[in-house]
């Protein structure tokens, strides 16, 4: 992606991650900073979703089965091994391989999409039972034990690479999370600017057109697939640290809405529509929560329907098509405008 290819919203969004991450720990207390990271932890989850099915055209409802497993893994790492980095790279590693193994089977078995959603929600609940169904003391792998619905407690958080003793304090793993933010941000872009980025892209418009002109339609949905599970999972890590838990809530029906909530309320085909609907609804859940005026998962229903209803597109789209009708009436208007003839 040359730097004549990025477009102004890209790099606004781009110099906002920078701002906040930068700044954020100059004007907020720890806990607005915890909040902050896990938002943005969140963000890398929408992002996951949103380049799977805004560009790959691909409704998924196992990102939080990606999620999920991502989270345990770092968890039964970390808890056996005593430091972070391993589990970080396997939280990213082992989802990755199980969307692409997933995905095999999906793509190459030529299924609809009805029968891909349905098959992604069933991963998804299947791990849900199996994790609420380990609560008892043979169910460990290694010395970590997985403990039901309980979930795992006080898991070891982020360390410094090499230096288990040295763990990182909030306003390091906050710098550390925006940066994981903002590369995907910009890899994701990296990547849908490239060749196989508009494969990709016109794979999602024309599945027939792309294997008649000799693409490999569903080599290149198994890729992207494969890489926003693996986006997913290290969100997931990232969630784990954070709490310094984890439960089989993350592979809940209610995670599996929200995402897809978060993607629709932003924008599909758009990678910051996303973050922005992410950063939304996590608001609103959090304003909720602490007030307790009414039930989240209720007004996340209303928005969801008033958002379909109204704003189909999703909010940056619908911006986008606002500041274009504005910019057409104001080059209507100078270009309608009467030329004064020059005095002589």
């Amino acid at each position: 992606m040359s730097l004549r290819r990025v477009s102004p919203g890209i790099a606004l969004t781009t110099a906002a991650m920078i701002v906040v991450g930068v700044g954020g720990p100059l004007v907020v207390d720890q806990f607005g900073l915890l909040q902050l990271t896990v938002f943005a932890s969140m963000c890398i989850l929408a992002l996951s979703l949103g380049v799977v099915w805004g560009y790959g055209g691909i409704l998924c409802f196992g990102q939080s089965a990606f999620f999920g497993l991502g989270a345990y893994t770092y968890a039964v790492t970390a808890v056996n091994l005593g430091e972070s980095t391993v589990g970080i790279v396997l939280s990213v590693l082992v989802p990755g391989v199980f969307a692409a193994l997933l995905g095999y089977f999906m793509f190459y078995g030529r299924l609809s999409d009805v029968y891909l959603g349905v098959i992604t929600l069933s991963v998804t609940l299947i791990f849900f039972n199996l994790m609420n169904s380990t609560a008892g003391d043979v169910y460990r792998i290694g010395t970590a034990r997985l403990n039901g619905f309980n979930g795992m407690p006080s898991l070891p958080t982020f360390n410094v690479p090499g230096n288990p003793g040295r763990l990182l304090d909030p306003t390091e793993t906050f710098y550390l999370v925006m940066a994981l933010l903002l590369v995907v941000y910009v890899g994701l872009h990296a990547m849908l600017a490239s060749h196989f980025g508009r494969v990709v892209v016109a794979v999602r418009e024309n599945e027939t057109r792309c294997e008649l002109l000799g693409y490999d339609v569903r080599l290149h949905k198994l890729l992207i697939f494969t890489l926003g599970g693996a986006i997913a999972g290290l969100a997931g890590s990232l969630f784990a640290n954070w709490g310094a838990f984890v439960s089989p809530n993350v592979f809940s029906l209610g995670m599996t809405s929200q995402i897809i909530i978060w993607v629709i309320v932003g924008g599909l085909g758009t990678l910051g529509g996303p973050i922005i609907g992410c950063l939304i609804m996590q608001y609103l859940a959090t304003e909720l929560g602490t007030q307790q005026l009414a039930n989240t998962s209720l007004i996340f229903g209303i928005i969801f329907l008033a958002f379909v209803l109204l704003v189909p597109r999703g909010v940056v789209p619908a911006l986008i098509a606002v500041r274009a009708r504005l910019s057409g009436a104001v080059r209507a208007r100078v270009s309608g405008a009467p030329r004064t003839r020059p005095i002589a």
